[in-house]
């Protein structure tokens, strides 16, 4: 059954149904729809602030730190006032301040082999805005698992990337990344990084998020889309499925607890 909007509603949400593709069609969609993001930090903030002003009708978001003072240059979520709290928490108080209508889950708990099928399961679409690579792999492996469409993006000093990956019909993170050990620790976001720069990467996770759910333009599926941040220059890498990849590949290896 469609969705009825209040008065307030088609007023909040009026410029973005203008759009052709949109309308009060393409809105209800976003309003049915339920996101999970994975980390409340720098990619995570923007991401779900855009998602929750467009109106999603439930955003998750998984993450077991707490706000601390040097979150605040980058991590738009929170504030000084909300330093030792939850992040997810924090999160929500943002989200929620912004558009009461969205639906928040926050889940103060780190993300592993045990949990991520449990986290993902209720969710159309699962956004990666973590900062360590082994939680990538997890959430790609799941995801693939689940047949979730995974929005992955990442941000390195003034080098970022995002990815659409839609199972069974393209390619995988493992098909891009495939010969990274996912437990070094040195391939993990670097600390040095500005705000203004994870806030680039971050939108266009939620842009591809939005394009999934209505089908308007074209995602990043079979795309890896790097930014270089010095240069203001954006490249496109073609990603293909690897036939071999233990994850998507013709004969699969990747197991997930309680999953294959």
């Amino acid at each position: 059954m469609d969705k009825e909007f209040t008065s307030e509603q088609l007023q909040r949400y009026q410029r973005q149904m203008m759009l052709p593709g949109i309308g009060l069609a393409g809105q209800q969609k976003i309003a049915e729809s339920r996101v999970f993001i994975a980390g409340a930090g720098g990619l995570g903030s923007p991401a779900g602030y855009y998602l929750a002003a467009a109106g999603i009708g439930r955003i998750c978001m998984a993450d077991d730190d707490v706000v601390e003072l040097s979150n605040l240059q980058r991590q738009i979520a929170h504030n000084t006032e909300r330093i030792g709290m939850s992040k997810t928490k924090s999160a929500e108080i943002s989200f929620k301040s912004l558009n009461p209508n969205v639906e928040f889950l926050a889940i103060q708990q780190r993300i592993t082999k045990e949990n991520v099928a449990a986290l993902i399961e209720d969710h159309d679409i699962v956004l990666d805005c973590s900062d360590n690579l082994s939680t990538r792999y997890l959430l790609n492996d799941a995801c693939v698992l689940m047949s979730k469409p995974l929005v992955s993006g990442a941000v390195a000093g003034f080098t970022g990337h995002v990815t659409t990956i839609i199972p069974g019909q393209g390619h995988c993170f493992r098909c891009i990344f495939e010969d990274m050990d996912p437990y070094d620790k040195s391939l993990d976001s670097q600390p040095g990084i500005l705000g203004a720069f994870a806030g680039v990467i971050g939108s266009i996770q939620a842009m591809e998020t939005l394009k999934i759910i209505t089908g308007i333009g074209e995602t990043l599926q079979n795309t890896l889309l790097i930014y270089d941040g010095l240069k203001s220059e954006f490249r496109r890498v073609h990603a293909a499925r690897n036939r071999d990849c233990p994850a998507c590949g013709e004969n699969p290896t990747i197991k997930i607890s309680g999953r294959g």
